[in-house]
């Protein structure tokens, strides 16, 4: 029984990082849509109104950056964005590696350590992540991006 319980706390601790690496990127749209939600709450917008603000605020937070990231052509402005969606999932990161080392670790000294260290990687994985959604390829003017021309057949062609 005790091997078991090892076994499944190993399982539910690497879920909970693999969690927390894929949805990294999602932690900037979460916090404008928690925001949002509670702007119309106290708005009055009531008990059904202020979730679909809030999850229609988020979800166009994130179309909006992705779509952003994906069409601009500037390293510039695509660095702006990676980090504004970069600096919320760090944050998370941070406090979540926190808490979860006060599990095991009694030094705060190595906490903090430990939490530097998981918001570095889980804000590096953020900005990693959503440059992985957008695919960049070189656009040729003229044509659509996947064509494939084909060869001009010349009178020599159709001779022989």
């Amino acid at each position: 029984m005790f091997a078991l319980g090892l076994l499944l706390n190993f399982a539910g601790i690497g879920l909970f990082c693999w969690l927390i690496f894929t949805l990294a990127v999602y932690a900037l749209p979460f916090f404008v849509g928690l925001y949002v939600f509670m702007l119309a709450l106290h708005g009055g917008a009531g008990i059904l109104g202020a979730p679909l603000v809030g999850i229609a605020a988020g979800g166009i937070t994130l179309a909006i950056g992705q779509t952003a990231f994906a069409m601009t052509r500037s390293l510039i402005i695509r660095a702006i964005i990676a980090t504004l969606f970069a600096v919320p999932a760090t944050l998370v990161g941070y406090q979540a590696v926190f808490a979860m080392s006060q599990i095991g670790v009694p030094s705060l000294v190595w906490r903090e350590i430990f939490a530097c260290l998981g918001a570095v990687l889980i804000g590096g994985a953020a900005w990693t992540r959503l440059a992985i959604f957008t695919e960049t390829g070189q656009l040729d003017s003229g044509r659509a991006v996947g064509s494939n021309p084909q060869p001009v057949l010349t009178a020599a062609a159709y001779r022989q």
